[in-house]
Formats: C-alpha cells, structure tokens, sequence
C-alpha cells in the first residue's frame, strides 16, 4: 500500500509564515514614519524658535538706533525726557539679554551680534548726544528732518551679523 500524504494549509507548530513577518513589519514601519515625521517637526520648530529669536534681537537695535530720531522730536516736558531715557536705557537692557541669549542659544553669532551692537551704541550714542543739544520740535514741517543720520558702521555689522544668523540656521 501507498503511502498517504497530507498537505495543511496551516503553518506547522515552529514555522514562521510571510504573514507574521508583515504583522511584524507594518508596526515597525510605521514607528519609523512617526519618529521620522516627530524628528524634522522638532527641526523645523527649533529653526522657526532660532528665526524668531534673531529677529527679536535684531529690533532690540534698530529701535536703539532710531533713538536719536525720537529724542529729537520729544515733546518738550519733563515727562518725555524721561520716558526716552527710559526707553534707552531699556533697550540697552535688551539688547544686552539677547547678547547673553545668543551665548547659550547661539554661540556663533553672540560675537557678531556683540559688534553690532557696539557699532550700534558707538553711532546712535553719538547721534543722541546731538538731538539732546537741539531745540524741541513744535512744528509739523519740523518733523522731517531733512537728513538721515549716518550709520555705516552699523549697517556694515548688521550685514556680518545677519550672515552669521543665517549660517547658524
């Protein structure tokens, strides 16, 4: 007599099926996706975090070097006096927090930054000594001044410092 031989459709007890390797393979794949999709969302955050830290910075000193610009055209009080040193005096303050953020944030741009900001500080410094020495303005056509002050030093920083800013990100 033949032998009979039986063939099952079910994988032996100890057998390892193209089934179970994509049961194991779909979750795997997708965990990758995940990681994936979570590591350049945290990317694209810290630039977008970084971006927005510079541009803060970066008014901090323009808004010091449009100091001159108010102070001479203060309302003559004793109160707008104040509150433009005030406002001076709070800028540098900020400037000086986004120079120490720079340091620990970004280490590479902190010393261009500090050059502008010194270039910024040795112009308008100049420039607000000056408007301080000018009359208070009581006209509207006063308010145009005319002429830019100059601040070539300070542009040409801003320039090394933007460059520093955008390698950094």
């Amino acid at each position: 007599m033949g032998t009979v031989v039986i063939i099952s459709a079910t994988p032996q007890a100890g057998s390892w099926a193209w089934a179970q390797t994509t049961a194991l393979m779909v979750p795997v794949i997708a965990l990758v996706g995940v990681y994936i999709t979570f590591t350049l969302n945290q990317r694209a955050a810290r630039r977008e975090r970084r971006s927005k830290t510079f541009a803060e910075a970066l008014t901090a000193v323009e808004e010091y070097l449009e100091m001159p610009y108010r102070i001479r055209r203060r309302p003559a009080s004793p109160d707008a006096r104040r509150e433009l040193t005030d406002q001076a005096s709070s800028l540098l303050a900020r400037m000086a927090f986004h120079h120490a953020w720079l340091q620990i944030e970004a280490s590479k741009v902190a010393e261009p930054y500090a050059a502008l900001v010194a270039a910024a500080r040795s112009e308008a410094g100049v420039h607000m000594s000056e408007a301080w020495q000018q009359p208070p303005i009581d006209t509207d056509s006063g308010m145009n001044l005319g002429t830019a002050y100059p601040r070539a030093r300070s542009n040409s920083a801003r320039a090394t410092c933007i460059e520093a800013m955008r390698q950094n990100l």
